[in-house]
């Protein structure tokens, strides 16, 4: 099963990554989105060193909702597509709230000096279509 998985797992990545691609910068146009962190984007603090390092910016998407964790759980509530889960690689779209989850055990003053906000989500691309994504995510952008 592995290598059976390994001989399509390029063509995998880089589906996973030109989608993130599209959707971080979808994300970063929008109104309720404050902060986008994606390395494939110029705004990313450590763009040039990734674009040196890597061929793409890879499968996942953080970004900053406005309202804190209340709009952040808003926009999970309201997917229909995405998994949510804290799950990353998979061919399906997963989408978590780390400050609830991953980063959930942590002090609120730990959390904050890894720059874990309340209102940040993480989506992990799967291999659907980006517009199907961004609809997704829309309805708790509104």
């Amino acid at each position: 099963m592995i290598l059976k998985g390994l001989e399509t797992l390029k063509l995998r990545m880089d589906a996973h990554s030109a989608g993130a691609l599209e959707l971080a910068r979808w994300l970063e146009a929008h109104p309720r989105v404050a902060r986008v962190y994606y390395p494939g984007l110029p705004s990313h603090p450590q763009h040039e060193l990734a674009a040196r390092q890597q061929r793409t910016g890879g499968g996942i998407v953080s970004f900053v909702v406005k309202g804190g964790r209340d709009g952040a759980w808003h926009v999970v509530d309201s997917t229909r597509l995405i998994s949510i889960t804290a799950n990353l690689g998979d061919a399906k779209s997963t989408i978590t709230h780390p400050a609830s989850t991953t980063h959930g055990r942590l002090s609120p003053e730990a959390r904050a000096a890894a720059g874990v906000e309340e209102g940040l989500l993480r989506v992990a691309m799967g291999l659907e279509s980006v517009r199907d994504i961004e609809a997704d995510l829309a309805r708790g952008l509104r």
